[in-house]
């Protein structure tokens, strides 16, 4: 069981954002000085609800303070990139950080984003396949050319090479940029069965939601590894993808005491990030209502006391397959809390998933 933490940087009523990018770094070192497996960064723009504009960005800062811990995007917003300057972001942190780096990639949000960045509406709905190939490209070849129809280039040389890394990764276990990649581990972010399958036909592990219940993901697994025989992988590849999924996390002495607290905590940091999306198109959202989703992430994920949430893991575990976890830490909005949260995550939790 390898447990991790989910940084969103977010800024909650009354703070700004640097105190919310503050507690995204003190939780990582927290993280890594309690044990823990992983911390991953989400990429936000222009919303408080995360204020990290540059998961790869803080990713270079946190693996430049850190010894140990595993650092991922989670995720960076593929349409938001030219894939190839995003690769070439991930093979100098995976080989400056002797492999503890990984890239995880998403297609995000028909946000405006689309519209500052110049992707536009088309690299969110039908471009993520072609950006994900040349991403991957790029971690696993010498030489690339663009040859499909958004990007288009003549060959060129891939420097630095992300297989040269002259250490071995931190952590044999974590998978290159595909089949016996040597490369930086590349994680896809999936919500749909498109992407289940995108993902599977690579043999690139997912990352699954916090919103989705044990259900739902041991489907999206299943699905995952039926789409993976069917693309030929063999089986120690289907069987041994590192999945990874998200959560929430509270330790208190009492099951009570952790709801109330983020009851109290999430839905006003929740009303103000989520009401600030602004899609490309005008089209209608309909946002969740913010105390019933707190409510339905409490009973789905360890908060609660020590206990409980080392049962909810070892449950998810068995019920998926899954043993990776990203568990969003920062849900009191406090950094004193968000210490203490993680603290007890590496000394109260771990030792009874061991």
């Amino acid at each position: 069981m390898r447990i991790g933490t989910f940084v969103l940087a977010a800024q909650f009523p009354g703070q700004g954002p640097g105190e919310a990018l503050h507690r995204a770094v003190r939780s990582t070192e927290a993280a890594e000085e309690s044990g823990l497996d992983s911390v991953w960064l989400a990429e936000h723009h222009f919303v408080p609800y995360g204020v990290c504009p540059s998961a790869t960005t803080l990713a270079a800062l946190l693996l430049g303070r850190t010894r140990r811990i595993r650092v991922g995007t989670a995720v960076s917003v593929l349409p938001n990139h030219h894939p190839v300057a995003l690769a070439e972001q991930a093979a100098l942190l995976h080989l400056t950080s002797g492999g503890r780096f990984s890239l995880g990639v998403g297609r995000g949000g028909p946000w405006v984003d689309l519209e500052v960045f110049g992707g536009g509406l088309d690299a969110y709905e039908n471009g993520f396949p072609e950006a994900l190939d040349l991403v991957l490209d790029w971690l696993r070849e010498p030489r690339v050319a663009g040859r499909g129809a958004r990007f288009g280039f003549r060959e060129v040389a891939v420097v630095p090479r992300a297989d040269e890394l002259l250490e071995g990764p931190a952590d044999a276990g974590q998978g290159g940029a595909g089949p016996g990649g040597a490369g930086p581990e590349v994680v896809v972010a999936c919500t749909s069965p498109k992407s289940v399958r995108l993902a599977a036909r690579q043999a690139l592990p997912m990352l699954l939601g916090m919103h989705c219940g044990d259900e739902e993901k041991a489907e999206m697994v299943a699905l995952w590894r039926t789409a993976a025989r069917e693309a030929g992988h063999p089986p120690e590849v289907v069987e041994g993808a590192a999945h990874v999924s998200a959560g929430v996390a509270q330790i208190e002495d009492g099951a009570g005491e952790a709801t109330e607290l983020l009851v109290k905590s999430m839905p006003g940091w929740l009303r103000q990030g989520l009401d600030a999306h602004v899609t490309v198109d005008g089209r209608h959202r309909v946002m969740r209502d913010p105390v019933a989703y707190t409510e339905l992430l409490c009973g789905l994920h360890p908060v609660g006391p020590p206990r409980l949430a080392a049962d909810r893991l070892a449950a998810t575990a068995e019920r998926t397959g899954i043993t990776r976890f990203a568990l969003l830490v920062e849900g009191s909005g406090d950094l004193a809390a968000t210490e203490e949260n993680v603290r007890r995550l590496g000394a109260d939790v771990l030792p009874l998933l061991s």
